[in-house]
């Protein structure tokens, strides 16, 4: 113990926010004190504003990353339906984003996104692809991963209605071929005979 004496004491430090503020611990432990608890409770949450920086719902997100939007529409009298759309992110106008953000809940997650254009079917324009989408919501993933979707799609029974997954890039079970020439029209012929994999 006598060879402590000389030595000199470190004093705890938290790297995250700084020095940490003085509470009294009597206070905490016997409350006698008037307003222990809103004085902990401002300590608290100065603390945990110094430590971390809140995060706003609509980030901004790289302008021309590739992603899929896709969505799962429920037909009566068919079941689900597959719809794919491969594009982009885009920036849009700050009067422009402001007008269509708040047409829906402004504290919805919001991403632009323009999809790849064949120029036909309902790929021929961006507005063709709004009015043949089932509603304006969708899952949006990183990358150009149609191709897997309809892959899994075929393998679940779930046909697929739209996509401008390039034709190379798609793989659906040889047994499809038996069911016509038209790779989407097959598709629902195969699914419907094959049946559903899992019950909806």
């Amino acid at each position: 113990m006598s060879n402590l004496k000389g030595m000199k004491r470190n004093r705890p430090q938290n790297r995250l926010c700084g020095d940490l503020p003085k509470i009294g611990i009597r206070p905490t432990i016997d409350g006698r004190r008037k307003g222990v608890r809103e004085f902990l409770e401002k300590q608290t949450m100065n603390m945990a504003k110094s430590a971390a920086k809140f995060l706003t719902v609509n980030q901004k997100y790289a302008n021309g990353m590739p992603v899929t939007m896709s969505r799962i529409n429920i037909i009566k009298g068919l079941g689900p339906v597959l719809q794919i759309a491969e594009g982009e992110t885009v920036d849009l106008p700050k009067g422009v984003h402001r007008i269509l953000n708040e047409r829906t809940d402004p504290t919805w997650p919001t991403t632009w996104f323009v999809p790849r254009l064949t120029g036909k079917g309902p790929f021929k324009d961006v507005y063709s692809v709004m009015n043949n989408w089932g509603a304006n919501h969708g899952a949006v993933s990183y990358g150009h991963i149609g191709a897997d979707l309809i892959t899994l799609a075929s393998i679940l029974r779930i046909p697929v209605c739209m996509h401008n997954v390039p034709e190379e890039r798609i793989f659906r079970p040889s047994a499809w071929n038996g069911f016509g020439m038209d790779p989407e029209g097959a598709d629902f012929r195969a699914c419907s005979n094959f049946g559903p994999l899992y019950g909806v």
